[in-house]
């Protein structure tokens, strides 16, 4: 099964695709989009639409999962990271309907067995668990492996059945 995992932002959105095979992960491909700050508004929402377009039909995914936000502080700044995730929900709901949402405390939970892990851990589970020599980066590119691994570990049941 192959899963792709979206980090959601503005600025940079991570991504990254796996291959779920039998109990095993196996990275395909992660990276980052990117949209310049001085591009008007819309035009990086566009820029992000037709990038999340593009590697739905590029990597034909079975399943997407994407972060949930979370805003502890300011919500202002939430706001443009909102529009962008409905863009990217958007975009992956026209090419599919295999769509999973996860909080960052799901995701936590998922990869390290406490929803209260630091970034740090999560970076090491993730390095691990996908058998990488160092851990992936940007950060943004790891996080969104994370919730790719996390929509395989907590879907067994999903992931047998399509594996069959």
């Amino acid at each position: 099964m192959r899963i792709l995992g979206i980090d959601p932002g503005l600025a940079t959105i991570g991504f990254g695709v796996i291959e779920k095979d039998n109990y095993n992960f196996v990275p395909i491909d992660y990276g980052i989009i990117s949209t310049p700050k001085d591009d008007p508004f819309p035009e990086r929402l566009l820029t992000i639409y037709q990038a999340v377009g593009s590697l739905i039909d590029t990597f034909n995914p079975d399943a997407i999962s994407i972060e949930e936000l979370f805003f502890m502080k300011n919500i202002t700044t939430g706001i443009p990271v909102s529009h962008a995730r409905g863009v990217i929900l958007l975009a992956c709901y026209q090419k599919t309907k295999n769509i999973y949402e996860y909080t960052p405390m799901q995701i936590k939970l998922a990869l390290t067995g406490t929803g209260s892990a630091d970034k740090h851990q999560m970076q090491y589970m993730t390095k691990s668990i996908l058998n990488l020599n160092d851990i992936p980066r940007p950060d943004d590119a790891a996080d969104a492996l994370a919730v790719a691994i996390c929509h395989g570990q907590t879907n067994q049941n999903l992931v047998d059945n399509l594996i069959k």
